[in-house]
């Protein structure tokens, strides 16, 4: 029976095909909405979300305004912090702007940042060519240089730099590497950047403390423990002063980005939901007119024997073929939109099975939510008042 009534709803959708098709349009639509806008978001989210993650989700920034008898840290103040436990290293950042000059070549508004060997060392990703900053050019206050990817393009442009001199603040220093080119998240770019040791940050920029530090931790998911411990390390250096520093946890901001965005693509799939909805309802117009149309198919069938619930079965399934077919070409077609979205502004193109799962499932209790009502009236009409309409 159940074949049989399969058999004949696949044959009146297809003797039937326009009127399928506009049937279908809306689930098509509804489907292709959901598919598109949580698969653009999710793309979206995955790439600024990988940016993020790659400024230091196992990093803690710690910003020092300090006191009027404590300006800022000092070396003490790094190896106090650097004993916490779970934290694996420590590094301070002196930050300035200057000019710089090679070979009768200016540039102004240069960044100039003091580093020290731990911030290569936590990404080794950072570097293009050369070598990075290490202990000795720390300890000697070399004048050594690592510089971004555009003061390569507009100092050295065709030329290797490595081993050139660079005037930065009226001190020569001789490059010994390159930065990687930075993009997306502006956070994280030092392509305009000249790195030199932090040492020699603090004599060349004229500058007397640390402003800024980097903490790097072993373990992100006790991020919460060791800025207590930290605190515990800033607090009596800054004699309890609340508004001596701040600390930023990279992992918090990580976290809250990812729940806002997840939140954004809940709605986002709710009001596309709409458009299933309103598909769902002109399954139930189309079928309630195919019944006025079929009346006389209706009573024959019920004269030669068909039971109610075998009437209804079939109206049942061609609902739900509709639905899940109309399902299948909004999935695809969503996923085209998608795809195409994702090249044009540049994001990664992912789509889950969660999210198909969900589009097609929810198109087919559509199908059988909005068909019920019109099957049960086809099921329940009187073979006698059918014929009537021969």
């Amino acid at each position: 029976m159940l074949l049989e009534s399969i058999k004949m709803s696949y044959e009146n959708i297809v003797r039937n095909k326009l009127r399928s098709f506009l049937t279908m349009l809306g689930i098509v639509i509804g489907v292709a909405s959901i598919i598109a806008l949580i698969t653009i978001v999710q793309g979206a989210t995955n790439s600024i979300s990988n940016q993020v993650t790659e400024l230091g989700a196992n990093k803690i920034i710690v910003n020092v305004m300090g006191t009027p008898l404590k300006q800022g840290l000092n070396d003490e103040d790094l190896r106090n912090i650097s004993q916490v436990e779970n934290i694996s290293g420590v590094s301070p950042t002196i930050s300035g702007k200057t000019g710089i000059i090679t070979d009768g070549k200016v540039l102004e508004n240069v960044t100039v940042q003091g580093k020290n060997e731990v911030y290569f060392q936590t990404d080794s990703s950072l570097l293009q060519s050369g070598r990075p900053i290490n202990v000795l050019d720390l300890a000697s206050k070399n004048q050594v240089a690592i510089i971004g990817s555009d003061i390569v393009n507009e100092l050295y442009y065709g030329v290797d730099p490595i081993g050139k001199e660079l005037v930065v603040n009226g001190t020569t220093y001789s490059v010994i590497g390159t930065l990687k080119a930075s993009s997306g998240f502006s956070m994280g770019s030092n392509n305009d950047s000249v790195v030199i040791p932090y040492t020699t940050a603090l004599r060349s920029l004229g500058v007397k403390n640390i402003s800024s530090l980097d903490v790097f931790l072993e373990d992100a998911t006790l991020a919460d423990d060791t800025v207590t411990e930290i605190k515990g390390v800033l607090n009596p250096a800054f004699n309890y002063k609340d508004d001596a520093y701040t600390i930023f946890n990279m992992g918090d901001m990580i976290e809250s980005f990812e729940t806002m965005m997840s939140m954004m693509s809940m709605l986002l799939a709710g009001i596309a939901g709409i458009s299933l909805v309103v598909g769902g309802i002109g399954i139930m117009n189309m079928m309630l007119v195919s019944i006025t149309e079929r009346t006389m198919e209706i009573g024959l069938r019920k004269a030669l024997g068909a039971t109610p619930n075998r009437i209804q079965l079939q109206f049942v399934i061609e609902s739900i073929f509709l639905s899940i077919v109309g399902g299948v070409i909004g999935l695809v077609l969503g996923a085209l939109i998608a795809y195409g979205a994702s090249l044009l502004i540049g994001t990664e193109f992912s789509i889950s099975i969660a999210t198909i799962a969900l589009a097609v499932g929810f198109s087919g209790v559509v199908g059988i939510v909005f068909g019920y009502a019109p099957a049960r009236k086809a099921s329940r009409l009187n073979p006698i008042d059918a014929l009537r309409s021969l």
